[in-house]
């Protein structure tokens, strides 16, 4: 069902729903087992920089007998042509409608996307709610991080996809092909898919509450399912499948590069993170498997740029081979590499000169913190001079301008931690003027504040968040004490982080509330043209919720928590002693420095570990 041209015209960038890029995977209609929908819940310029998608895509594709083609969120000038059309919503490769398809599979990548999903399962003509689905109607198949709570928007799946995804995707839909030979029964398919390590069936789960709001028990409703669904991990990443081609926009998108994913987890152990948790544990991909691919994505794409992906590319432990084996001939053919996440103690001189984003762009380091004592408590484990010293190789280089990325709101911070952001940035400002041979221009630090958030899985999943009134009073705060003209200061909505808050620790209580947000054509809300807090609020009172128990209430530490049914290797123990390690002011070392305990070992795994440590 082709868009027509006329329609094209009025919307802004129509390549963004025309198809046909470099590398696209196209097949027929006919003759294949199953076929599925990959859907992004955003827009395509940042659904395409999503390397996950473009993973499953290959992967899904590979199968002879499966087709997969992508979907993302068309911008409100285009979804208003579609309604008014009675077009629905397609994919990009057969401009086929979603509810032609057999799995309508969807990425969740941050919780604000919740009501984009659900308008785009609208617009394609799919069931919203899971309950009214029948046995011809597609299964809504979805994966990606905020999964690891997947009880907010669980009336609206069929099914989750607990951890990475490139072989259970396949099992899931080969088990959709079994049961459809032999007479799809929804239900029945439901029942066994549930059974597969790494998926979760919310309806093949009963939750009951207590009088006060919180969690009572979580169960089974069949005696064959697992009480709680183990994530699932690519134990090998030298095996794990990577594409060997990208799909090349016409229009630029944010990511507009070839992504090499290096390793996966993190051996640190901040106690904000969640994705420090989630990941783990670490796995590494070899300097020789990662060469071969980064070559065979150069040469099938034409990028002028490449950037080494993980959360924390200067942990990798073969980076100097690495970078030096790149260079022998990206250089030559005119390909920057990017380092995208450095961290202040292990930036050096080395690779500022080898790395010419690095050179040419400015530094992002993230302290996290304005003092030592936070700095302990979130167990960032970087210190004041690791910053200074890594400011002042970059003011060496040519450098005059430092971002520094900064948190709000964290457990126990005071107005003294604040007023240490400010001093930490008129520090690295003194830095610069003390370091002989520096650029002769003006300094500009640029310092952006994030809002604290507790975050399921991790050591502050039991933390309140501060409440509205103190979040702004900080912000406030803080911007009163920067007199520094040379020091910019950005800080995110509030409100927004809010409303995030709550969706990350929230139950299936807060299902009605995204019915309700999608009926009053709510969506696209992590884009500031479209968020409204004082909607939510209007929300959530419609619907007899209060936002602030979620996100700002204590959660006792023998509470059941909505994600207890989800067990991804590391344990409640040891995020339990962790926070009270945070409270104390206790440090924990990094993986590679003592072990820790956290668990995630037994999940096992081939260069699980950094190759020092499995000697």
């Amino acid at each position: 069902m082709k868009i027509p041209e006329s329609i094209l015209k009025k919307v802004q960038k129509p390549a963004r729903y025309t198809g046909g890029e470099w590398g696209q995977i196209v097949k027929p209609r006919e003759g294949m087992a199953a076929r599925v929908a990959f859907c992004f819940p955003d827009t395509y310029e940042i659904g395409m920089s999503n390397i996950g998608m473009r993973i499953l895509y290959d992967v899904l594709n590979k199968c002879e007998n499966i087709a997969c083609e992508r979907c993302f969120a068309p911008w409100d000038d285009m979804e208003e042509q579609l309604r008014e059309h009675k077009i629905p919503l397609c994919t990009l490769e057969n401009s086929d409608p979603l509810y032609d398809f057999d799995i309508v599979a969807f990425t969740l990548q941050y919780e604000l996307c919740y009501t984009t999903m659900i308008n785009m399962l609208e617009l394609g003509g799919v069931e919203i709610l899971s309950s009214n689905r029948k046995n011809d109607d597609p299964l809504v198949l979805v994966g990606g991080p905020c999964t690891f709570n997947s009880e907010p928007f669980a009336d609206f799946v069929d099914a989750c996809i607990i951890g990475e995804g490139e072989e259970v995707i396949v099992e899931f839909t080969n088990l959709y092909i079994e049961h459809k030979k032999a007479g799809f029964d929804r239900e029945k398919f439901l029942h066994e898919a549930a059974k597969i390590e790494g998926v979760y069936v919310p309806a093949m789960y009963k939750t009951e509450y207590n009088d006060d709001g919180t969690i009572k028990s979580f169960e089974p409703i069949y005696q064959d399912v697992p009480r709680t669904v183990r994530k699932r991990i690519m134990k090998d990443m030298d095996k794990s499948p990577y594409p060997e081609k990208f799909i090349v926009p016409f229009i630029q998108t944010v990511q507009d590069r070839i992504t090499l994913e290096v390793y996966r987890g993190c051996i640190r152990g901040c106690r904000f993170c969640q994705a420090g948790q989630i990941f783990r544990p670490v796995r590494e991909k070899s300097v020789e498997v990662l060469c071969d691919q980064a070559r065979k994505l150069a040469d099938s794409t034409g990028y002028g740029e490449m950037t080494l992906s993980s959360l924390s590319i200067s942990d990798y432990t073969c980076i100097s081979k690495l970078t030096d084996e790149l260079l022998k001939w990206t250089d030559d053919e005119k390909i920057s590499l990017s380092l995208p996440s450095l961290r202040v103690d292990s930036f050096t001189k080395e690779l500022m000169d080898k790395i010419s984003t690095v050179r040419t762009g400015t530094l992002t380091f993230a302290p996290e913190a304005g003092t030592q004592r936070l700095r302990d408590v979130i167990n960032k484990n970087v210190f004041e001079d690791d910053l200074y010293r890594a400011c002042r190789v970059a003011f060496e280089g040519g450098k005059s301008q430092v971002k520094l990325y900064f948190m709000q709101g964290l457990p126990t911070e005071t107005d003294e931690d604040l007023d240490g952001i400010n001093a930490l940035c008129e520090g690295v400002i003194d830095t610069f003027y003390n370091t002989p041979g520096r650029v002769k221009k003006a300094p500009q630090v640029t310092i952006s504040c994030a809002c604290f958030i507790p975050k399921p899985f991790t050591a502050f999943q039991w933390e309140p968040q501060c409440d509205m009134d103190e979040l702004l009073r900080k912000q406030q705060y803080l911007k009163g004490k920067i007199m520094n003209r040379k020091i910019r200061y950005n800080y995110h909505d509030a409100t927004v982080s809010r409303i995030e808050a709550v969706f990350a620790r929230g139950d299936r209580k807060l299902g009605a509330a995204l019915l309700e947000a999608h009926k009053r054509g709510m969506r696209f809300d992590s884009w500031e043209e479209f968020f409204s807090y004082e909607k939510w609020l209007e929300v959530f009172d419609a619907c007899c919720i209060d936002p602030a128990f979620y996100a700002n209430r204590e959660r006792a530490e023998d509470e059941i928590l909505p994600w207890d049914n989800i067990d991804i290797g590391v344990t409640k123990e040891f995020l339990l002693r962790e926070k009270h390690n945070a409270h104390a002011g206790k440090a924990t070392p990094n993986c590679r420095e003592k072990c820790a305990g956290c668990g995630a070992n037994k999940l096992g795994g081939e260069r699980a570990c950094c190759p020092s440590l499995q000697k």
